[in-house]
């Protein structure tokens, strides 16, 4: 039967490690553990004396300062594999995980899934055919000689790269190697890596090489596996489910991964979010159950892809909660203010409100300002209101607790108007036709910055005209748009067609309107 020892590369949170190791150790395998030597040396130290005791756990005899794409990380993986080989004799297979890795399979089933097939698990693919370097260097990983960290002293390491590019100095790749190129989240017999460490110390040559290759750890392991073994005894696939974005960064797996990660055709998944403490509570319990069925799709990748392109193409995963039905309601009704002057258009409806007790708004298309309860973020930016408008009214009737509703909406809103036209809600529009001095007129045209302090008063005098005759447009395409209920409360009409007017437009009594006193100083600026 299969026994698993675990390479355990890590750098981080000893007590997360500490739970990690406690629950692979107590489901009856080994765990072979290396600790980041740029660590604090306190964090080793609560590690070490938690688990030094523990059976089935051991220590790599050295902690080397790892950095990413050097080949320290490849160092610590071999001393690690020399302290799994010498402490655990009994381990036929050596998986390398990381602290961010986490099981999502029982270790029955990986196990059995060992014991099936006699083969070594590891990504390798062909360093110069394959498309596994998406974007990117990729011979000169392996032709040139890489001596700094990219990371940490960029400006050197690509200062040595051109200097090398510049004067020719290109290096030949081991003749006898095809060089290969993976994941290296591995596991391999312990056999192969045995015929491994006695090829190194019998090829010194290769280690030169590879100590001054960029990224090393995707290739050293991939490349010297498919070297030494029958490529009959190889699945070059990884026992790790990890993805990338097309932006080359790790995926991260949060609580609610939880279904997608268990049907995934793998063992372990990298990498859990720090912060998925109820997924992480879940996984560990996952690993030492017995007789669980897992129903394995293995279709993640191109879940993945699927979803993240329709992300790009602006269609989201799932409708947003606002997003489920599309219109208002047959049993509603949508009362709209058209008024040009904003403060008379928002009096009138706070007046009819209070009048009424019908739930009444401003200008909430036109004005981020206008005053909104918390409807979730739609009502935070003037474009997503008008993107889910429907969704906006809906949620205010919700909201208000009547299957009325008042808003107001300025005269140039026409494509709004002809919208809300075509639902299945009873609309109401009353136009509210003020006059416009000079003054109201130069106010308008500052607001929309055609004009400003220091515009010339010719200027000034011919645009007066043109915004007049726009006004009064915008008035005339609302009347020719045919809106059923349309009424007109105009500022020269007297009192009484005013009331009509109103009355008509709320379908209530005249009488009422007049004891609202809604129409009272309506005009005043």
């Amino acid at each position: 039967m299969a026994r698993i020892a675990f390479i355990l590369l890590c750098h981080k949170d000893p007590e997360a490690v500490i739970r990690q190791v406690s629950g692979l150790a107590a489901a009856g395998d080994c765990v072979a553990i290396h600790y980041d030597a740029r660590a604090p040396k306190a964090d080793f130290a609560r590690l070490r004396a938690a688990l030094s005791g523990m059976p089935g756990v051991t220590f790599a005899r050295r902690r080397v300062k790892c950095g990413w794409g050097e080949w320290s990380l490849v160092r610590a993986t071999l001393l690690t594999v020399e302290a799994a080989l010498h402490a655990f004799p009994q381990a036929t297979h050596l998986y390398m995980l990381s602290g961010d890795c986490m099981a999502i399979k029982t270790a029955q089933h990986a196990h059995r899934l060992l014991d099936a097939r006699a083969c070594d698990y590891i990504e390798s693919f062909d360093f110069f055919a394959s498309d596994w370097i998406k974007t990117g260097w990729r011979e000169e990983r392996l032709i040139y000689r890489h001596l700094v960290n990219e990371r940490t002293r960029k400006r050197l390491f690509y200062a040595l790269f051109h200097v090398q590019k510049a004067l020719g100095l290109r290096r030949a790749v081991p003749r006898d190697l095809d060089m290969m190129i993976g994941s290296q989240w591995w596991c391999l017999r312990r056999a192969t890596l045995e015929r491994i460490l006695a090829f190194i110390r019998a090829r010194r040559d290769i280690v030169r090489f590879f100590r001054t290759t960029w990224i090393p750890d995707e290739t050293f392991f991939q490349t010297l596996t498919r070297h030494l073994v029958p490529d009959d005894e190889i699945e070059s696939r990884t026992l790790t489910f990890l993805m990338f974005s097309d932006y080359g960064m790790p995926v991260t797996f949060y609580n609610d991964h939880h279904d997608f990660l268990l049907a995934q055709d793998a063992l372990f998944a990298r990498k859990i979010s720090p912060q998925a403490h109820q997924l992480k509570a879940r996984l560990e319990a996952l690993y030492p159950k017995r007789d669980v069925a897992f129903p394995v799709s293995g279709h993640g990748r191109a879940l993945y892809g699927f979803l993240t392109d329709r992300g790009r193409r602006g269609r989201r995963f799932a409708a947003r909660f606002w997003e489920r039905e599309s219109s208002l309601g047959p049993d509603r009704r949508l009362m709209i203010l058209l008024c040009k002057k904003w403060h008379v258009g928002k009096r009138l409806a706070e007046r009819i409100g209070q009048a009424t007790g019908v739930p009444a708004y401003g200008y909430i298309f036109d004005e981020l300002s206008s005053p909104l309860p918390d409807l979730g973020g739609i009502e935070n930016r003037l474009e997503k209101r008008h993107r889910h408008r429907r969704a906006l009214l809906r949620m205010l009737y919700d909201h208000g607790g009547r299957d009325s509703l008042v808003i107001c909406l300025d005269p140039s809103g026409l494509a709004l108007l002809q919208d809300f036209a075509g639902d299945r809600a009873a609309l109401h529009v009353l136009e509210v036709d003020c006059v416009f001095s000079d003054e109201d007129i130069l106010g308008h045209a500052s607001r929309v910055g055609l004009v400003g302090p220091q515009t010339a008063p010719a200027a000034t005098a011919e645009l007066l005209p043109a915004l007049r005759r726009d006004l009064a447009f915008e008035s005339e395409q609302i009347r020719m748009a045919g809106f059923d209920g349309l009424c007109r409360l105009r500022e020269t009409d007297g009192q009484d067609a005013q009331a009509r007017a109103l009355a008509t437009f709320l379908g209530i009594a005249p009488g009422a309107v007049a004891d609202s006193a809604a129409l009272e100083h309506l005009f005043v600026d």
